[in-house]
């Protein structure tokens, strides 16, 4: 009886993966971090088109601009692109990522955490800085990483 049970067990853990070495670990966090970065980047400069190539169109999002609703697809923040208003009252803009933490949750999702600074210069030349944290969750689908989710906090103070 003890046999089949070691047989089975040997089974059963020869039948599993080994789990990924931490240098795989760490290049894929720093794969999402990068991933994040294209996406704020394309946010910050106004490139819609880059935008929706690294998201899902079923993207779903918390943010303050949706006044604590669950918005759904990629019409809401198409609007903010559309009408400029990421750049419009802002001279220059610098966005940097602080402390990023990703959890992989298996080999096809990952979720980012950050603080994310945005400073900015008006158009009276006074220097400004925001802070936001945000969440996102990236999934992979035929090898490719989209955007699927994001949850945004703004801090009120500047």
């Amino acid at each position: 009886m003890s046999q089949t049970v070691v047989s089975v067990v040997t089974r059963i853990s020869s039948a599993t993966a080994p789990p990924p070495s931490r240098a795989a670990v760490k290049a894929r966090k720093q794969e999402i971090v990068k991933l994040t970065e294209q996406l704020v980047e394309a946010i910050t400069v106004g490139d819609y088109e880059a935008y929706t190539k690294l998201c899902d169109p079923h993207l779903t999002s918390f943010e303050p601009e949706a006044l604590s609703n669950l918005v759904e697809g990629m019409e809401f923040h198409k609007f903010y692109f559309d009408n400029a208003v990421l750049g419009k009252f802002r001279k220059a803009i610098n966005t940097t990522i602080l402390n990023p933490n990703v959890h992989l949750l298996g080999d096809e999702a990952a979720c980012i955490a950050y603080v994310r600074l945005s400073q900015y210069i008006d158009r009276q030349g006074v220097p400004h800085t925001e802070q936001a944290e945000e969440t996102r969750v990236w999934h992979r689908h035929d090898g490719r990483w989209q955007h699927i989710h994001f949850h945004r906090s703004q801090n009120g103070s500047k």
